[in-house]
């Protein structure tokens, strides 16, 4: 038998091949050349609205083996999230691998988030010898800017900001070099052709360079920062406002300006190194730090070190510091000679939009920056920061948005037949989304629809996006609240467009987004929901925040609550907790058990100078005093009662953060487990809730002997975590869901933002035999509601007539 087999024997098949994920701009197509060369595959690829695809033609094995190296071979910004394979005609012998044009089809892929600088990018920029040294602009397809800049999909320099840069010969020969890793790098520029930095002062008086650096603007920016001044710097996807943190007359300065009293800044450091100084880093948080997305990590704070102190005006009664690494050439260089960490916050006053035209911000942002570090590359649409906190050992993403969105989420199986859906998110920490094709559009960040000119945006983002991603929805979805903007806009939407509104209830939509993000299937049993917040209007006309449901993405039961208490002043018992803290001693014991037993107390002389004629009227009638179950406003009412946020609260949440930055670790760890405060779980109406009346008793007591903030922080944690762990024991034996073989709890809102709380209940729910689902990719606070909403309404439309009965 002949071993070696004719040429002509060998087996030639030819396929069209479809990869659908993030796979523009990210160097994918000069990976398939790579490869396919590899294994003598001829044929050609090219970028669609759908993401790749390419003609491939060879010997079958060799076709076999490209497919199966494809996903290892991918560039690191990519993720492939399904291959497509159809039967193709033959090539001829001769007609080698080419990567060709792109075609325009309408947009069916993702788009991948800004990514920060890469290694090999960063060393040219401080490589004396690279044609690219000191440039603020240097990126290939392993990094660099993406959603900032992209104008049009399929992603091509065309369809970027960067349109109007024409390349000189040296980037055309790397852009056109399939081995070159600038290869179809679309913002590909360099010191001949591209976007040039200016620094100018606010008052637009002229500034002698060469007296602040004898390299460039970067380099005098930084020099500045060390003098102590205010500099708005124009970003990736906004302009930032910056100054030396550990200055705290600039830090006081800019705190001023921006009208921020108390909220925390974020910080960037120029390496590990300087962090360290001022923060404890693990291995997990400096992967985060160190990733493509490079977030806002949030650290513990270091002990003393010899390192200058970081301001306390930076972040005030916070354990907590944000951290990030610089993300672009432009902070790599302002930071180069930067031996302590800046403020970095984002450009704009308290609560508005981020600025990111040049007129805009030296309108607004003039009176607080002295000198403005600017390019000259528009700014397609405006990226946040991302913030991200390692609990429990994971990554937990707070607020996504640079670096994250809007890469495509998958949705679980069951879902891949759903219309097109738009959900509009809440009022909070809102984003959107677009769900199709059985995955979706997570909106970055918008923002609080609080104040008029994020609503703008806000809106404006969702056409922008919609018209981007040709996205034209067959249902609409939002939050059931009927004053939310975002309510109020998908109403209008839905009523012009004469598409149907599905509104779900907050606290489902919560459990939804954790079901979601957790591959949970369309038609999987219920689970039980455990959703904790600030508040979401619920069915019974009453505010609702601590939640325990039994859940799907249909439908819900409410199986138990916190106890309800009145928000005497509605919002205004939000900015002041005090009030929050008198109607929780009112709802409990009243005035005068009160008075009889703790006058002695400092809170007891407070709320005997408040007005408390005027709220124990509201009380009595029912005014402007909504019930509400929230478990955030008891955190309000427990930070005010120990002093730490009693009159005005300056931003939302602020309580609860500072009650667990005060927690003494010690006690937390170590204390007698019989002394965390006790909470009762009574039936009300049938419904079991969690009754606070002997915490507080024991809280007051606790206040009575002097005891320290930490150690009462500790017991009201410890006790808090005991309780809701009993509550989802007690519910999971009740008829409503002794149905579940292996009850899943899900954890959802912003009190799990806790790390001390979550990691707890986490802990006692596993302990006692419960699966435990929880967020990482998406925020377990409002910004993934959008989520929750479209995998509701999607479930509903796809509902079929034996599952309705």
């Amino acid at each position: 038998m002949n071993s070696t087999a004719p040429l002509a024997a060998i087996e030639e098949r030819a396929e069209l091949i479809r990869v659908r994920g993030l796979v523009q701009g990210v160097g994918f197509r000069p990976t398939l050349w790579r490869l396919a060369r590899r294994h003598g595959l001829r044929g050609w690829v090219a970028n669609d609205g759908q993401g790749v695809r390419m003609h491939l033609c060879g010997a079958a094995a060799a076709l076999e083996q490209f497919v199966r190296e494809l996903p290892a071979e991918s560039p690191p910004l990519a993720r492939i999230d399904r291959i497509e394979r159809e039967p193709a005609a033959a090539l001829p012998p001769d007609s080698g691998f080419q990567i060709v044009h792109s075609d325009r089809t309408p947009a069916r892929t993702g788009v991948v988030p800004d990514a920060a600088a890469c290694v090999d990018c960063t060393a040219e920029i401080f490589d004396p010898l690279a044609r690219r040294f000191r440039y603020a602009f240097a990126n290939c397809t392993h990094c660099g800017p993406r959603l900032s800049i992209i104008t049009q999909i399929p992603y091509d320099r065309a369809g970027t900001t960067m349109a109007s840069f024409a390349l000189c010969p040296a980037c055309q020969a790397e852009y056109a070099d399939p081995a070159d890793r600038r290869f179809h790098a679309q913002p590909i520029a360099c010191h001949v052709c591209g976007p040039k930095l200016t620094l100018a002062r606010a008052d637009r008086r002229s500034i002698a360079l060469e007296s602040l650096s004898m390299l460039d603007e970067a380099d005098a920016a930084c020099t500045l920062l060390q003098r102590g001044h205010v500099i708005a710097i124009e970003g990736l996807g906004g302009y930032q406002l910056a100054c030396d943190a550990t200055a705290a007359d600039a830090v006081q300065r800019l705190r001023t300006g921006k009208r921020r009293e108390r909220k925390p800044f974020a910080l960037m450091a120029r390496d590990l190194e300087v962090i360290g100084r001022y923060a404890c880093v693990d291995d997990a948080e400096a992967a985060l730090l160190r990733s493509a997305a490079a977030p806002i990590v949030l650290l513990q704070r270091a002990g003393a070190t010899p390192a200058p102190s970081i301001a306390a005006a930076v972040a005030p009664g916070l354990q907590l510091l944000g951290f990030m690494l610089p993300n672009t050439p432009l902070h790599h260089l302002l930071l180069k000679r930067m031996q302590r960490p800046i403020v970095l916050t984002s450009g704009n006053l308290s609560d508005e939009p981020q600025s990111i035209e040049r007129s805009d911000a030296r309108m607004r942002l003039g009176a607080i920056a002295e000198y403005f570090l600017e390019h000259d590359r528009p700014i397609a649409r405006r990226v946040d920061d991302s913030l991200v906190r390692v609990v429990a050992g994971r990554p937990r993403v707070l607020r996504r948005a640079r670096g994250y969105a809007p890469a495509t989420l998958p949705l679980p199986p069951g879902f891949e037949h759903a219309p097109r859906v738009l959900a509009f998110g809440g009022e909070l920490k809102n984003t959107f989304a677009m769900l199709r094709d059985g995955e979706v559009i997570l909106s970055p960040h918008i923002g609080d629809l609080q104040d008029a000119l994020t609503r703008a945006d806000y809106a404006r983002a969702i056409d922008e996006q919609r018209a981007f991603f040709q996205f034209e929805p067959q249902a609409l979805a939002c939050d059931l609240h009927p004053d939310y903007a975002a309510t109020q806009l998908a109403r209008a939407q839905a009523r012009d467009g004469a598409l149907p509104l599905l509104a779900s209830q907050h606290h489902h939509a919560h459990i939804a987004a954790c079901l979601a993000e957790n591959g949970v299937p369309r038609t999987a049993p219920p689970v039980i929901g455990v959703a904790l917040d600030g508040s979401g209007f619920g069915e019974d006309g009453t505010l609702w925040g601590g939640e325990f449901l039994l859940a799907d993405y249909v439908g819900y039961q409410r199986i138990g609550c916190f106890k309800p208490v009145a928000l005497p002043g509605g919002e205004a018992a939000i900015r002041e907790p005090w009030r929050s803290c008198y109607a929780q001693l009112m709802a409990q014991m009243g005035w005068a058990h009160f008075a009889m037993n703790y006058q002695e107390l400092e809170l007891y002389r407070f709320l005997e100078r408040a007005p408390r004629a005027l709220l124990d009227g509201m009380l009595a009638r029912g005014v402007n005093s909504p019930l509400a179950s929230s478990c955030g406003r008891l955190f309000d009412a427990v930070a005010a009662a120990v002093g730490l946020v009693r009159e005005r609260a300056w931003y939302e949440g602020q309580g609860a953060l500072e009650l667990e930055a005060a927690i003494d670790q010690r006690a937390l760890a170590g204390e007698d487990p019989r002394l965390s405060y006790p909470f009762a779980i009574p039936l009300r109406a049938g419904m079991p809730y969690i009754e606070p009346l002997a915490m507080w008793s024991a809280l007051l007591g606790d206040l009575i002997l002097k005891l320290p903030v930490g150690v009462i922080a500790a017991r009201f944690h410890r006790g808090l975590a005991n309780v809701i762990v009993r509550m989802v024991e007690q519910l999971a034996q009740r008829p409503a869901a002794e149905s579940l073989a292996r009850p899943l709890v899900a954890l959802s809102g912003g009190v799990f933002q806790n790390r001390v709380l979550f990691e707890r209940v986490l802990a006692g729910l596993t302990a006692r035999g419960f699966t435990v689902l929880s967020h990482s990719q998406v925020p377990c606070n409002d910004g993934g509601l959008a989520l929750g909403q479209a995998a509701i309404a999607a479930a509903r439309l796809l509902q079929s007539p034996q599952e309705n009965r």
